[in-house]
Protein backbone atom coordinates (compact mmCIF):
# COMPACT_ATOMS: atom_id res chain seq x y z
CA UNK A 1 0.00 0.00 0.00
CA UNK A 2 1.60 3.46 -1.05
CA UNK A 3 1.54 6.36 1.88
CA UNK A 4 -1.78 8.48 -0.02
CA UNK A 5 -3.35 5.19 0.25
CA UNK A 6 -6.19 4.57 2.59
CA UNK A 7 -5.65 2.65 5.29
CA UNK A 8 -7.65 1.82 8.74
CA UNK A 9 -8.62 4.82 10.09
CA UNK A 10 -7.31 6.70 7.16
CA UNK A 11 -8.57 10.00 6.31
CA UNK A 12 -10.93 10.14 2.80
CA UNK A 13 -9.60 13.37 1.00
CA UNK A 14 -12.11 12.87 -1.60
CA UNK A 15 -10.02 14.03 -4.22
CA UNK A 16 -10.98 15.71 -7.19
CA UNK A 17 -9.68 17.60 -11.07
CA UNK A 18 -10.60 20.95 -12.28
CA UNK A 19 -10.84 22.22 -16.03
CA UNK A 20 -7.31 20.60 -17.64
CA UNK A 21 -5.36 20.53 -14.40
CA UNK A 22 -3.65 16.93 -14.00
CA UNK A 23 -3.51 17.65 -10.48
CA UNK A 24 -5.48 15.99 -8.02
CA UNK A 25 -6.63 18.34 -5.14
CA UNK A 26 -8.24 18.05 -1.92
CA UNK A 27 -12.16 17.58 -2.41
CA UNK A 28 -15.15 17.99 -2.10
CA UNK A 29 -15.12 19.48 -5.55
CA UNK A 30 -16.18 23.02 -5.33
CA UNK A 31 -18.21 24.92 -8.18
CA UNK A 32 -16.14 28.01 -10.09
CA UNK A 33 -19.15 30.43 -9.35
CA UNK A 34 -17.78 34.17 -8.59
CA UNK A 35 -16.88 34.96 -6.19
CA UNK A 36 -14.38 32.54 -4.30
CA UNK A 37 -11.39 32.62 -2.67
CA UNK A 38 -8.44 30.70 -4.40
CA UNK A 39 -6.32 29.04 -1.93
CA UNK A 40 -2.20 27.49 -2.96
CA UNK A 41 0.07 25.76 -1.04
CA UNK A 42 1.58 22.78 0.40
CA UNK A 43 0.90 20.41 2.72
CA UNK A 44 -0.28 22.53 5.76
CA UNK A 45 -2.83 24.24 2.91
CA UNK A 46 -4.31 20.57 1.76
CA UNK A 47 -4.98 19.66 5.29
CA UNK A 48 -3.11 15.92 5.50
CA UNK A 49 -4.83 14.59 7.82
CA UNK A 50 -7.05 17.30 9.49
CA UNK A 51 -10.47 16.93 8.95
CA UNK A 52 -11.36 20.47 8.26
CA UNK A 53 -7.87 22.19 7.20
CA UNK A 54 -7.78 26.15 7.30
CA UNK A 55 -9.20 26.49 4.00
CA UNK A 56 -12.14 25.32 4.91
CA UNK A 57 -12.40 26.79 8.38
CA UNK A 58 -11.96 30.10 6.34
CA UNK A 59 -14.82 29.53 4.54
CA UNK A 60 -17.19 29.52 7.37
CA UNK A 61 -15.72 32.79 9.01
CA UNK A 62 -16.23 34.61 5.96
CA UNK A 63 -19.48 32.50 4.16
CA UNK A 64 -17.32 32.59 0.62
CA UNK A 65 -16.41 29.57 -0.86
CA UNK A 66 -13.08 29.15 -0.48
CA UNK A 67 -11.43 26.68 -2.88
CA UNK A 68 -8.38 23.83 -1.96
CA UNK A 69 -5.38 23.67 -4.36
CA UNK A 70 -3.01 22.61 -2.05
CA UNK A 71 -0.68 19.73 -3.19
CA UNK A 72 1.24 17.71 -0.53
CA UNK A 73 4.83 18.48 -0.46
CA UNK A 74 3.81 20.81 -3.06
CA UNK A 75 6.63 23.58 -4.38
CA UNK A 76 6.53 26.72 -6.38
CA UNK A 77 6.49 24.97 -9.54
CA UNK A 78 3.27 22.43 -9.63
CA UNK A 79 1.60 25.62 -9.25
CA UNK A 80 3.90 27.90 -11.75
CA UNK A 81 3.24 25.81 -14.60
CA UNK A 82 0.02 24.81 -14.05
CA UNK A 83 -2.73 26.83 -16.69
CA UNK A 84 -5.59 26.02 -15.14
CA UNK A 85 -4.39 27.25 -11.67
CA UNK A 86 -3.46 30.28 -13.55
CA UNK A 87 -6.81 30.87 -14.70
CA UNK A 88 -8.46 30.36 -11.36
CA UNK A 89 -6.71 32.48 -9.50
CA UNK A 90 -7.57 35.16 -11.99
CA UNK A 91 -11.07 34.80 -11.69
CA UNK A 92 -10.10 34.37 -7.37
CA UNK A 93 -11.36 37.44 -5.57
CA UNK A 94 -8.46 36.96 -3.75
CA UNK A 95 -5.71 34.32 -3.74
CA UNK A 96 -4.32 33.31 -0.71
CA UNK A 97 -0.69 32.06 -1.18
CA UNK A 98 1.12 29.58 1.57
CA UNK A 99 4.95 30.21 1.93
CA UNK A 100 6.49 27.00 0.72
CA UNK A 101 10.06 25.72 1.07
CA UNK A 102 12.85 26.53 -1.44
CA UNK A 103 13.97 23.12 -1.48
CA UNK A 104 11.23 21.18 -3.78
CA UNK A 105 11.87 23.35 -6.89
CA UNK A 106 14.15 22.76 -10.13
CA UNK A 107 17.01 25.26 -9.95
CA UNK A 108 20.54 25.80 -11.43
CA UNK A 109 21.64 22.28 -9.30
CA UNK A 110 18.85 20.04 -9.68
CA UNK A 111 15.33 19.44 -11.17
CA UNK A 112 11.99 18.14 -9.31
CA UNK A 113 9.60 16.28 -10.56
CA UNK A 114 6.91 18.88 -12.60
CA UNK A 115 3.68 17.92 -10.27
CA UNK A 116 5.48 15.78 -6.98
CA UNK A 117 7.95 18.94 -6.27
CA UNK A 118 9.07 16.45 -3.39
CA UNK A 119 10.94 14.18 -6.06
CA UNK A 120 14.52 14.77 -7.19
CA UNK A 121 14.89 13.59 -11.07
CA UNK A 122 18.59 14.71 -11.67
CA UNK A 123 21.80 16.98 -10.61
CA UNK A 124 23.21 19.49 -13.04
CA UNK A 125 26.11 19.61 -14.11
CA UNK A 126 27.04 22.04 -12.29
CA UNK A 127 26.02 20.62 -8.82
CA UNK A 128 28.15 17.09 -10.17
CA UNK A 129 31.26 19.60 -10.72
CA UNK A 130 30.69 20.57 -6.50
CA UNK A 131 30.14 17.04 -5.36
CA UNK A 132 32.08 15.23 -7.69
CA UNK A 133 32.01 12.11 -5.10
CA UNK A 134 28.60 11.80 -4.84
CA UNK A 135 26.18 9.24 -7.19
CA UNK A 136 23.12 11.31 -7.40
CA UNK A 137 21.57 7.97 -9.12
CA UNK A 138 20.88 6.84 -5.41
CA UNK A 139 18.48 9.68 -4.45
CA UNK A 140 14.76 10.03 -5.39
CA UNK A 141 14.05 12.44 -2.47
CA UNK A 142 14.90 16.66 -2.88
CA UNK A 143 15.11 16.13 1.33
CA UNK A 144 17.22 12.80 1.11
CA UNK A 145 19.57 14.45 -1.25
CA UNK A 146 20.14 17.31 -0.04
CA UNK A 147 21.01 15.95 3.72
CA UNK A 148 23.61 13.87 2.13
CA UNK A 149 25.20 16.87 0.52
CA UNK A 150 25.10 19.09 3.64
CA UNK A 151 27.07 15.98 5.79
CA UNK A 152 29.85 15.75 3.11
CA UNK A 153 30.39 19.26 3.43
CA UNK A 154 28.40 22.34 5.24
CA UNK A 155 30.76 25.23 2.81
CA UNK A 156 30.07 23.65 -0.63
CA UNK A 157 26.21 23.33 0.84
CA UNK A 158 26.18 26.96 1.54
CA UNK A 159 26.52 27.43 -2.02
CA UNK A 160 23.39 25.08 -2.95
CA UNK A 161 21.40 26.61 0.21
CA UNK A 162 21.99 30.64 -1.89
CA UNK A 163 20.85 29.15 -5.22
CA UNK A 164 17.81 27.90 -4.05
CA UNK A 165 16.96 31.38 -1.95
CA UNK A 166 18.04 33.41 -5.02
CA UNK A 167 15.86 30.98 -7.19
CA UNK A 168 12.83 30.69 -4.84
CA UNK A 169 12.64 34.74 -4.42
CA UNK A 170 12.07 34.82 -8.67
CA UNK A 171 9.97 32.15 -9.01
CA UNK A 172 7.85 33.38 -6.26
CA UNK A 173 8.07 36.80 -7.78
CA UNK A 174 6.70 35.48 -10.65
CA UNK A 175 3.49 33.46 -9.60
CA UNK A 176 2.35 36.50 -8.06
CA UNK A 177 2.86 38.85 -10.89
CA UNK A 178 1.16 36.65 -13.39
CA UNK A 179 -2.32 36.28 -10.66
CA UNK A 180 -4.43 39.53 -11.31
CA UNK A 181 -6.32 39.84 -8.68
CA UNK A 182 -5.58 40.17 -4.96
CA UNK A 183 -2.93 38.42 -2.81
CA UNK A 184 -2.01 37.65 0.19
CA UNK A 185 1.10 35.31 1.18
CA UNK A 186 0.59 33.41 3.97
CA UNK A 187 3.53 32.13 6.46
CA UNK A 188 1.87 29.11 8.42
CA UNK A 189 4.77 27.18 10.29
CA UNK A 190 5.62 26.24 14.11
CA UNK A 191 8.04 29.29 14.64
CA UNK A 192 8.72 32.68 12.87
CA UNK A 193 10.39 33.89 10.17
CA UNK A 194 13.62 34.33 10.94
CA UNK A 195 17.01 35.27 8.86
CA UNK A 196 20.15 33.60 11.00
CA UNK A 197 19.41 30.44 9.64
CA UNK A 198 21.63 28.19 9.66
CA UNK A 199 22.33 25.38 6.26
CA UNK A 200 21.14 22.53 8.65
CA UNK A 201 17.78 24.49 9.31
CA UNK A 202 15.32 21.86 8.17
CA UNK A 203 12.60 23.40 9.45
CA UNK A 204 9.38 23.81 7.20
CA UNK A 205 9.59 26.14 4.94
CA UNK A 206 12.59 24.76 4.03
CA UNK A 207 15.52 28.04 3.84
CA UNK A 208 12.89 30.51 3.65
CA UNK A 209 14.24 34.18 5.38
CA UNK A 210 12.24 36.78 6.64
CA UNK A 211 14.43 38.82 3.84
CA UNK A 212 13.24 36.38 0.91
CA UNK A 213 9.87 37.48 2.35
CA UNK A 214 10.09 41.05 2.48
CA UNK A 215 10.98 40.66 -1.05
CA UNK A 216 7.74 39.77 -2.19
CA UNK A 217 5.72 42.41 -0.43
CA UNK A 218 5.38 44.57 -3.17
CA UNK A 219 4.68 41.70 -5.54
CA UNK A 220 1.56 40.70 -2.83
CA UNK A 221 -1.70 42.73 -1.19
CA UNK A 222 -0.21 41.59 2.10
CA UNK A 223 1.52 39.41 4.49
CA UNK A 224 -0.21 37.06 6.99
CA UNK A 225 2.33 35.68 9.82
CA UNK A 226 0.57 32.78 11.62
CA UNK A 227 2.88 31.06 14.57
CA UNK A 228 1.25 27.89 16.11
CA UNK A 229 0.53 28.88 19.70
CA UNK A 230 2.71 26.88 22.09
CA UNK A 231 -1.04 25.61 23.29
CA UNK A 232 -2.17 24.40 19.79
CA UNK A 233 1.42 22.65 19.49
CA UNK A 234 1.60 20.84 23.27
CA UNK A 235 -1.95 19.33 21.73
CA UNK A 236 0.37 16.83 19.20
CA UNK A 237 -2.02 14.50 17.23
CA UNK A 238 -4.99 15.13 19.04
CA UNK A 239 -7.61 15.43 16.64
CA UNK A 240 -5.93 14.57 13.56
CA UNK A 241 -7.27 11.49 11.62
CA UNK A 242 -4.31 9.43 10.27
CA UNK A 243 -3.65 5.08 10.35
CA UNK A 244 -0.92 3.70 11.97
CA UNK A 245 1.12 3.74 9.05
CA UNK A 246 0.94 7.36 9.11
CA UNK A 247 1.98 8.43 12.82
CA UNK A 248 5.63 9.19 11.60
CA UNK A 249 4.15 11.30 9.21
CA UNK A 250 1.79 13.21 11.45
CA UNK A 251 4.18 13.55 13.80
CA UNK A 252 5.68 15.97 11.91
CA UNK A 253 2.27 18.19 11.38
CA UNK A 254 0.74 20.62 13.01
CA UNK A 255 -2.92 19.75 14.29
CA UNK A 256 -6.58 21.48 14.39
CA UNK A 257 -5.95 23.69 16.48
CA UNK A 258 -2.91 25.19 15.04
CA UNK A 259 -5.29 25.09 11.75
CA UNK A 260 -8.02 27.11 13.60
CA UNK A 261 -5.60 30.03 14.86
CA UNK A 262 -4.21 30.27 10.63
CA UNK A 263 -8.11 30.35 9.73
CA UNK A 264 -8.79 33.04 12.23
CA UNK A 265 -5.67 35.16 11.13
CA UNK A 266 -6.34 34.85 7.23
CA UNK A 267 -10.05 35.47 7.87
CA UNK A 268 -9.59 38.54 9.39
CA UNK A 269 -7.23 39.59 6.61
CA UNK A 270 -9.73 39.02 3.86
CA UNK A 271 -12.56 41.17 5.44
CA UNK A 272 -10.29 43.49 5.69
CA UNK A 273 -9.08 43.40 1.98
CA UNK A 274 -12.50 42.54 0.36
Amino acid sequence: MSFDALGTGALDYLPCRYGTSKLLFRGPRRTLTVPYVAFLGGTETYGKFIENPFPSLVEQHISMTCVNLGCVNAGIDVFSKDMQIAEMTNDAAVTVVQIMGAHNMSNRFYSVHPRRNDRFLQASSLLQAIYREVDFAEFNFNKHMLGRLLTLSPDRFQTVVDELREAWVGRMRGMLRGISGKTVLLWFADHGPEDDLAPDDERDPWYVTRAMIEQLRSEVTDVVEVVASDTALALGTEGMVFSQMETPAANNLMGPAAHQEAAEAVAAKLREIM
